[in-house]
């Protein structure tokens, strides 16, 4: 929470209510059709609600309503709470104690607490890290599982074919360490906090604010306080706004703010469409017996076909307690509408060299995030004046190593570099209102993450091919590890996933194997797993562009593909009460804020935005 000592008394007011409301959510709510059925017989006149999409201005039930926003400010806002985020906050703190200089830094996350929304798989290489503290060992960095054991391979529906790990393969894991993202994005929220870094988790910033000139302000936290239908409860508050020199976006992959600043300044112009993959994660507690802790597994094949990019990771982590953790990817460019990212994934689990790991285990987590995968190509402008973006939300994971930490957090780091010097001049020196730092920039090339992902550049986009999965591997093989990335060449990606999706008559429908509830599970069952909570009475914040598009286009043409690929069972196609046809329920309460949806909607209709601040899952160290 904002600290109370540093505001006036509208602004306690303002906490207060924010309070109140956050404290009524309830236990996890996880709809489904018979819930729904059950709970109401009457259908809402539309779908969307949200101000975003029926402006309250010309909603008389918001006549008389006091809109004013109250402000404050700092040298630099940061949007998001991960590993980017953080790693520029504490930089900019670092630089600011050794020079003995004032420096507000105030971070906005909109999970409950630092690293409830954050996962990943995930086996971390740790060169940014030591560039950021040296003494991470010393410092109690949660990093307990070095990597002793790394294997690949090829899967069949039922054999594993070993391929092996050669030096200077991108795969190769030597000296990383298997790490739960959500503990460590939690310690390095510690480190801010004791440098100095107001955090505020639990406030999710949902608008951009401009000044005159068009440079960016700052950013507003969200309202509280508006009912399903829209309108305003007695407890309505505005959100805040907060001003800075510089705003950092750090929203992680498909931010939606970061949306609005590719449009706003035109950022994509030289890029090419980024392209991206879900990621769906389980934690299981297993037969002690079967724990190797340090074992490294990765896979690509079975169940998926050659033309669909994706594969499985699965780690066994040095906790005190025989943990592993196991996850699958599933490329957002798949043609398929029928294909089910999470029936894969339980599917893949009954495989004959994954099943016995886990029989007789527990399953204990479960959640889901999307990730970029476009890399080099994709990467857009990442400054313009009075902000930056960093992290994944512009994207510089590493797709052969299925790494983005480092990079990340080291885009964070230069970028705190390049601000410091412009935000702490005694005289400012700017053409706009809000700094514009193309230092950063130039800084990021000249580094090894530049160096990184340019090596890279090709793996991704070589699985375009008519041997697919093969095609690439072949290609890899040749062109990074005899030639390490130096080709003179740079291949394309085949556009953006969502023009990607083929109409559901020309596709098979896949038939998916129920689960057995002992190592494969159902859709809500696994939800409820992920802690997911929003408050139940408050606008979908899945928007649509237009409530008609889903059974008129997305039903009709593929096969109502959300109902498919959404992870969390948000989306589903129910008969109308009348029985003359289908219509889309949106059960947003289930929302585990992967963005999947945004990105693969066939028909670009849905818009995700952040619902209250403190909404969505609680990870406890994913």
């Amino acid at each position: 929470m904002f600290p109370a000592s540093r505001y006036p008394s509208q602004v306690h007011r303002c906490i207060r209510a924010l309070k109140t409301v956050q404290k009524k959510h309830g236990t996890p709510q996880l709809y489904s059709t018979i819930h729904r059925r059950t709970c109401s017989s009457v259908s809402t006149p539309r779908i969307t609600t949200h101000y975003t999409i029926h402006p309250r201005d010309k909603d008389p039930r918001w006549e008389g309503i006091e809109m004013e926003r109250f402000a404050d400010e700092a040298d630099v806002v940061i949007v998001g709470g991960g590993p980017a985020g953080l790693s520029a906050a504490i930089r900019l703190k670092q630089l600011a104690n050794e020079q003995e200089k004032e420096l507000r830094v105030c971070l906005v996350e909109k999970a409950s607490q630092i690293g409830a929304h954050t996962l990943s798989g995930a086996c971390l290489e740790p060169s940014a890290l030591t560039e950021l503290f040296p003494d991470w060992k010393e410092r109690g960095a949660p990093l307990d599982t070095p990597v002793t054991e790394d294997v690949f391979g090829i899967l069949t529906e039922k054999y594993r074919i070993p391929i092996p790990i050669l030096p200077g393969l991108p795969m190769r894991n030597h000296g990383n360490y298997i790490v739960r993202l959500g503990n460590f994005v939690r310690w390095l929220g510690e480190q801010a906090e004791e440098l100095g870094v107001e955090l505020y988790p639990g406030y999710a910033a949902s608008e951009v604010l401009f000044h005159e000139d068009g440079s960016v302000k700052g950013i507003a936290t969200n309202d509280v306080g508006i009912s399903k239908d829209g309108s305003p409860k007695d407890v309505f508050e505005r959100g805040m706004e907060l001003h800075a020199k510089v705003t950092l976006f750090g929203e992680g992959c498909h931010g939606h703010l970061a949306k609005q600043l590719y449009k706003k300044f035109n950022l994509r112009e030289n890029c090419e469409p980024q392209t991206y993959a879900i990621g769906l994660k389980e934690v299981w507690m297993i037969d002690e017996k079967k724990w190797r802790p340090g074992r490294v597994e990765h896979s690509v094949g079975w169940p998926l076909n050659r033309n669909t990019y994706g594969g499985s990771f699965l780690y066994h982590l040095n906790e005190g307690e025989p943990l592993v953790a196991l996850g699958f990817v599933v490329g957002l460019d798949y043609s398929n509408p029928y294909l089910s990212p999470f029936r894969e994934f339980q599917r893949w689990k009954h495989h004959p060299s994954v099943a016995p790991t886990l029989e007789g285990g527990q399953r204990i987590a479960y959640g889901a995030r999307a990730l970029n995968e476009g890399g080099f190509q994709s990467i857009p402008k990442l400054t313009f004046p009075g902000g930056m973006l960093i992290g994944c939300s512009p994207g510089f994971m590493n797709v052969p190593k299925i790494k983005g930490t480092h990079t990340a957090m080291k885009s964070g780091m230069l970028a705190a570099e390049s601000i410091f010097p412009k935000v702490t001049a005694e005289s400012l020196d700017s053409e706009t209102a809000g700094i514009h730092v193309p230092e950063y920039t130039e800084a990021l090339k000249k580094s090894w993450v530049w160096k990184e992902l340019h090596s890279v550049r090709n793996i991704r986009p070589s699985f375009h091919n008519y041997f697919g999965l093969y095609g690439g591997m072949v290609y890899t093989g040749i062109f990074y590890w005899i030639f390490r990335g130096k080709e003179p060449w740079t291949l394309k990606h085949c556009g953006a996933d969502f023009a990607q999706l083929k109409p559901a008559k020309e596709c098979t429908p896949i038939e998916y194997p129920k689960p057995d509830g002992k190592i494969s599970f159902d859709l809500l069952s696994s939800v409820a797993l992920s802690g997911t909570n929003h408050e139940g009475n408050q606008p979908p914040h899945l928007t649509l562009k237009d409530d008609s598009v889903p059974v008129a286009r997305n039903l009709a043409v593929f096969d109502g593909p959300e109902q498919h690929f959404c992870p969390a069972g948000v989306y589903e196609y129910v008969p109308l009460e009348t029985g003359d046809g289908m219509r889309l329920q949106i059960n947003a309460q289930n929302c585990v804020h992967c963005k999947t949806c945004d990105i693969k909607d066939p028909s670009q209709n849905i818009n995700w935005v952040v619902p209250e601040g403190g909404g969505g899952p609680a990870y406890n160290g994913m």
